[in-house]
């Protein structure tokens, strides 16, 4: 069954076009209330939503859909998705909501959804969810109509169960933390969670106005992190995105730290505790070849999937391991949260600093990342990478780095975009492949 609605991670677009409006919104909380009422219970869904204009209307008309079947509705207000999850377990709800766009402007809002177990939805909910939404809702009885409520203590269980990642006699006293939020979900939460740890804690992006969610600020623009970090001597900084399950770190020389390095760091650091399964990591195939020969190094492997930390997270499940994640920085600790969590990889980076002794610019720059380059070629139409030619061209390229380096073309999910990316030894080499094939890609678009 084509997917009209559920993308690679959940629901998203522009607010009030599209599948983004209020009245898609109660359809999802009609059909996905329905899926989900099992056995004879009082049904119960956690709904949280990041900072956005749009999530109030989202979430109105979530509650009204998951009411009008039947099923209680307990409301969060503002959190990190991964609490979300959290919650959703600890509650003992049937089904968690998330309203946030990730990392996209506010414009954008979408809806993720979690199942009992804390975990994202499978496929096969999933297109349960869209044959329903596309059916006539079947409403309740008057009398088994929902109630909703909304719950004022859920920042502190959160903050109480991110702090348990950390060993109980471990101390951040001494760290100068700049904390950057993205004026995101985790604006109150991520600040506190690391100051009562002991850290002296600087923030930014922490002032949501509704519309200001990841502007100029968060994982995906570090510059303001960057300057900050050096203008206050600062040990490290913490650089979430809108919903907080993405964590980009800075040195204390205004340094970026990928999701890579941070994984090797993680990875190295429970491995010396034996605590680290699987026998290594699993990432996708954008994680640079820098980090793969790093671990093979260590005698530790590196699983690929698809992009999309869902992909990270399925292989992880199926193959026993705890630490995943992807270059972009979410991070998937499956001993501490059931889905990306940067709060929680930020305290796991702030433990291994101050174990270490080490300054940010020694112990999280893990190994040199080889060359890697990604461009996008936009089209109008059709299948380029159908074309002879593109195939010939990328034919010939693979040809060229063969046990030098690696290549991924994929079409971009949400845009008509083909991305392409090279990774190698050679510099140059890796830009003139990429530039032939988006050429090629080009004349056949």
């Amino acid at each position: 069954m084509a997917r009209k609605f559920f993308g690679t991670d959940g629901i998203r677009g522009r607010t009030n076009a599209g599948v983004i409006t209020a009245a898609v919104a109660m359809k999802v909380g009609q059909a996905a209330g329905h899926h989900f009422l099992r056995g004879d219970h009082r049904h119960r869904v956690v709904i949280g939503k990041d900072t956005r204009l749009s999530g109030y209307m989202m979430e109105s008309a979530l509650v009204a859909g998951f009411t009008s079947v039947g099923m209680d509705v307990i409301m969060t207000g503002p959190l990190p998705t991964p609490a979300i999850a959290l919650l959703t377990r600890e509650m003992r709800a049937d089904l968690g909501v998330m309203i946030s766009a990730s990392h996209n402007p506010f414009e954008d809002n979408g809806i993720k959804l979690f199942g009992p177990d804390g975990f994202k939805l499978s496929d096969a909910d999933e297109l349960a969810i869209e044959a329903l939404l596309e059916a006539e809702p079947v409403l309740a009885e008057a009398e088994l109509i929902g109630r909703a409520r909304r719950i004022e203590d859920a920042r502190g269980r959160y903050i109480h169960a991110v702090k348990q990642s950390v060993a109980s006699d471990l101390r951040f006293d001494g760290l100068k933390v700049v904390v950057d939020c993205a004026h995101g979900a985790a604006y109150q939460v991520a600040p506190s969670a690391i100051w009562e740890l002991g850290a002296e804690v600087v923030t930014i992006g922490v002032a949501p106005n509704g519309t200001n969610i990841n502007r100029d600020v968060g994982s995906t623009s570090l510059a303001a992190l960057q300057a900050r970090v050096v203008e206050e001597g600062a040990d490290i900084g913490i650089a979430l995105d809108g919903d907080a399950d993405r964590l980009i770190v800075v040195d204390e020389k205004g340094q970026a730290v990928d999701g890579d390095q941070l994984m090797a760091v993680i990875a190295l650091r429970m491995r010396e505790k034996d605590a680290l399964r699987g026998g290594g990591v699993v990432a996708t195939v954008m994680s640079n070849l820098g980090l793969e020969r790093f671990l093979e190094g260590k005698g530790l492997t590196l699983e690929r999937t698809q992009v999309g930390d869902r992909h990270v997270l399925e292989r992880m499940r199926a193959g026993g391991f705890n630490v995943g994640g992807e270059q972009s920085g979410h991070m998937i600790l499956l001993d501490y949260a059931t889905t990306g969590d940067g709060t929680v990889a930020a305290l796991r980076v702030l433990a291994s600093l101050v174990r270490s002794g080490k300054r940010a610019s020694e112990l999280l720059h893990q190994f040199e990342p080889v060359p890697q380059l990604l461009k996008n070629v936009r089209y109008s139409g059709g299948k380029p990478l159908d074309d002879a030619r593109v195939k010939a061209v990328i034919a010939d390229a693979n040809g060229e780095l063969t046990g030098k380096g690696r290549l991924v073309i994929r079409p971009s999910g949400t845009e008509p975009l083909i991305r392409v990316m090279a990774e190698g030894d050679d510099a140059a080499q890796v830009e003139r492949v990429v530039d032939a094939i988006c050429d090629a890609v080009r004349e056949a678009a």
